[in-house]
């Protein structure tokens, strides 16, 4: 046999049509409720809304990367999971550091009021 025919397709978990139509279901489900969150109005405070938003969104995520993507722990010997956990903590180090110049940028550089400016020597 040439080599091309002991190259087979057991590298990574597959899925089944009933994996991926629980996912679909899922998917559909985690994007419903939050529609209806916002849409009905369930919250009188608009940051508990996003707040809840942003739970559905990071459930559904979750589902998406097991349920599409196929990761798990034991997907290319554990690889793909620590480039995704690598991944994470590059984005939460550059979203926090950003939040944190641009909160210090407009503390700092807003000019100042007219009162504060007669107070001025």
């Amino acid at each position: 046999m040439s080599d091309h025919a002991e190259h087979g397709h057991d590298e990574g978990p597959h899925s089944t049509f009933k994996g991926y139509m629980t996912g679909f279901i899922l998917s559909v489900i985690l994007t419903a409720i939050p529609f209806w969150i916002v849409m009905a109005k369930v919250f009188d405070k608009s940051s508990t809304t996003a707040l809840v938003v942003l739970a559905f969104a990071v459930v559904q995520i979750i589902v998406h990367m097991i349920y599409f993507l196929h990761m798990n722990t034991k997907a290319e010997g554990g690889w793909s999971m620590l480039a995704l956990v690598f991944t994470l903590v590059l984005v939460v180090i550059t979203l926090s550091g950003s939040i944190w110049v641009m909160y210090h940028l407009n503390n700092n550089m807003m000019p100042m009021s007219t009162h504060d400016m007669k107070n001025m020597p």
